[in-house]
């Protein structure tokens, strides 16, 4: 049953991060998710500093919204300042995660919460963190309920936004000629990102949340070219990649979320080799074929 229990959370998380990656991959900007997988430090820190309490909800909301302002930070040192989008998340996830850092180590120093609690939850903790109604009652793993909410939410997001999405992702000139406002769908978009990834990485880990939000992607971009494809693609592997990545883990009585990272990279590489279209050794077998 608990193994049952880390390989579900594994994919509702997997196939969230899946779909929103699809999107940041067509933008070139999949290591958004790492930025304010670490940039939200200083939101947590200052929460509990605010609230006092160490309470999820309450460090949820600070990590959102200070996620929300990352992603505003790096469009506005990018179109304002005129850096590359690259240079953008770098200097500002490094920037907030250090002040993080340094808040913790001012004021949180004595308390359990710290960078390394914070950023790297561990997947196998999902059957023992239980929700427990007042009276007492065990309704199962919390993260279950978290992830499953997430995910309904997202899927309802790209439901009701899909043409919104589609057109300021592939021709944001036409979007913003009929009347769509791309600023407003990016910052939807990235805010989507934002509470999908604070959401997440408590209990799977941060790690493995920019693992899920990149690689599946990556992998069904080079299998498609079409996005409703790429994303039923993307989704699959995700659940693929939770049940492999568990049982490799339980095998070789590894960590849980490397194991199913590993297993995503596995996947991109043979992606990479042998995709029908864009596989290299497909491609080297197709000249080959040509030249005889």
């Amino acid at each position: 049953m608990e193994s049952l229990q880390i390989i579900l959370a594994g994919s509702l998380v997997a196939v969230t991060c899946g779909l929103l990656g699809c999107y940041l991959i067509l933008r070139k900007m999949a290591m958004v998710g790492d930025a304010i997988s670490h940039a939200v430090l200083p939101g947590i820190v200052i929460a509990f500093l605010i609230s006092g309490s160490r309470d999820s909800v309450v460090m949820l909301a600070g990590a959102g919204l200070i996620g929300i302002f990352t992603t505003f930070l790096i469009e506005f040192f990018h179109k304002r300042g005129r850096l590359q989008t690259d240079a953008s998340i770098g200097v500002t996830f490094t920037w907030l995660f250090a002040i993080g850092v340094i808040l913790i180590s001012a004021y949180a120093g004595k308390v359990d919460l710290d960078q390394d609690c914070v950023l790297y939850g561990e997947i196998a903790y999902v059957p023992i963190d239980l929700w427990i109604t007042p009276s007492g009652f065990i309704l199962g793993p919390r993260v279950l309920y978290i992830a499953g909410a997430i995910l309904i939410l997202i899927l309802a997001f790209i439901f009701l936004g899909y043409k919104e999405l589609f057109l300021t992702t592939f021709d944001p000139a036409y979007a913003a000629a009929i009347g769509i406002s791309t600023t407003l769908w990016h910052y939807l978009l990235m805010g989507a990102v934002s509470v999908t990834t604070v959401a997440s990485f408590e209990s799977v880990g941060a790690i493995l949340v920019v693992a899920l939000l990149i690689a599946p992607p990556a992998t069904a971009y080079l299998l498609t070219e079409d996005l409703k494809k790429m994303m039923i693609i993307s989704s699959v592997l995700g659940v693929l990649i939770s049940i492999i990545g568990y049982f490799l883990a339980a095998a070789l009585d590894g960590p849980i979320a490397g194991a199913m990272a590993t297993i995503s990279g596995v996947f991109f590489g043979l992606a990479f080799l042998f995709a029908p279209k864009e596989g290299i050794v497909i491609k080297k077998l197709r000249n080959t074929s040509k030249m005889k």
